[in-house]
C-alpha cells in the first residue's frame, strides 16, 4: 500500500464516520493537528474529536479535490468538507444550516500508517456560515476582563418586579460548556413559565453569571425543577463548579422609559404620554424595560 492509498483509507474512515477506523490508520504515537483541535491529538483523542464533529454535523463528508505525494512520504491533499448543523456545537443549539469548508491536509506516512496529519483551514469560516458571531478580543487588559453574553426575551413591556442573579465559577473549559448547555435549556424552559420577562447569560473567563427578570419575587420559585434543578443537584454534588451563589433582587426604583420619536426626534416619556409623543406621533413599541 503506497502513501496515497493510506491517505485515501484515512479519508474513507472519516466519510464512513468510523472513529475506530480513523484511529487505526495512525501509527503508535501518531498525531493529528488542525486549527480547531489544537496541537498533537493522539490515539483515542483523535477518535473523540471526530465524534464531536459528527455530533454537530451528522452528515459530515470530505470530497477530495486533489492528492499528491511529495518527498519523504508526505501526501498533500486538498479537500472540501460539507455538513449540516443538526446537532449542538460548542453548547449552542443547532442552526440547521449547511457549511462547505475548503481546507488542506499534509499527511506524513510511514510504511502503511500515518505518523502525522497537519490540517489547515479558515477557522472563522464555519461559525460565519452558521450565522454565528466571530469575536476577537483579549481575555483581560489591566482591571478589565472580556467575555461573551446571550439574551432571551419574551417581548413583554412590564416593569420587572424582581431579578434573579446566579454566579458560578467554572473549573475547566469542559465545565464552562456544560454550564452553558444547562443554562440554554433552563432559559428555553423559562419561556413557558408565568411571570418570566427575560434572561441574560454572561461568561467572562471562568466566571459565569445569569440575570433573570421576573414580574414578582415569587415567580423564581418555579426554577426548583427542570434543567435548573438538575444544575443545582450537580452543583451540590461533586460534578459542577468551584463555587457560586444565587439571589433574588427587588428593584427600588424605575425611572421613566424614554423613547425617541421618529417624527420630531425628541425624547418622550412613553408611559406618561401613553405611547404618544407630544407632537402626536405614535412612539416605537419595540423598546421595553428588559
Amino acid at each position: 500500500m503506497n502513501a496515497i492509498q493510506v491517505a485515501k483509507r484515512y479519508f474513507q474512515a472519516w466519510n464512513q464516520r468510523d472513529a475506530e477506523a480513523i484511529v487505526a490508520t495512525f501509527a503508535e504515537g501518531g498525531t493529528y493537528t488542525d486549527p480547531s483541535a489544537g496541537q498533537g491529538l493522539t490515539g483515542e483523542a483523535i477518535g473523540g474529536y471526530a465524534k464531536g464533529l459528527w455530533a454537530a454535523f451528522p452528515d459530515l463528508s470530505f470530497e477530495i479535490i486533489s492528492a499528491a505525494e511529495t518527498d519523504g512520504g508526505v501526501v498533500s491533499s486538498q479537500w472540501l468538507m460539507r455538513g449540516t448543523n443538526t446537532g449542538s456545537l460548542l453548547g449552542l443549539p443547532p442552526t440547521g444550516r449547511t457549511v462547505a469548508l475548503p481546507g488542506a491536509d499534509f499527511i506524513q506516512v510511514e510504511g502503511e500508517k500515518i505518523r502525522s496529519v497537519q490540517g489547515y483551514f479558515d477557522s472563522r469560516s464555519v461559525p460565519e456560515q452558521l450565522g454565528l458571531q466571530v469575536l476577537v478580543q483579549p481575555h483581560a487588559i489591566g482591571p478589565f476582563s472580556f467575555g461573551t453574553s446571550t439574551s432571551v426575551r419574551t417581548g413583554k413591556k412590564n416593569k420587572p418586579g424582581a431579578f434573579g442573579i446566579t454566579v458560578l465559577e467554572a473549573r475547566s473549559e469542559e465545565e464552562i460548556q456544560q454550564i452553558k448547555e444547562l443554562s440554554r435549556q433552563t432559559a428555553t424552559e423559562m419561556l413557558e413559565m408565568p411571570g418570566f420577562i427575560g434572561w441574560v447569560g454572561m461568561t467572562i473567563g471562568p466566571r459565569m453569571m445569569t440575570v433573570t427578570a421576573w414580574e414578582t419575587p415569587e415567580h423564581p420559585q418555579q426554577l426548583r425543577g427542570g434543567s435548573h434543578g438538575q444544575a443545582m443537584r450537580k452543583f451540590f454534588g461533586p460534578e459542577l463548579a468551584a463555587g457560586g451563589t444565587t439571589s433574588v433582587w427587588v428593584p427600588r426604583r424605575f425611572n421613566a422609559m424614554w423613547v425617541r420619536c421618529t417624527a420630531c426626534g425628541s425624547m418622550a416619556d412613553v408611559e406618561r404620554l401613553a405611547g404618544k409623543c407630544q407632537c402626536g406621533q405614535s412612539l416605537p413599541e419595540h423598546i421595553a424595560y428588559w
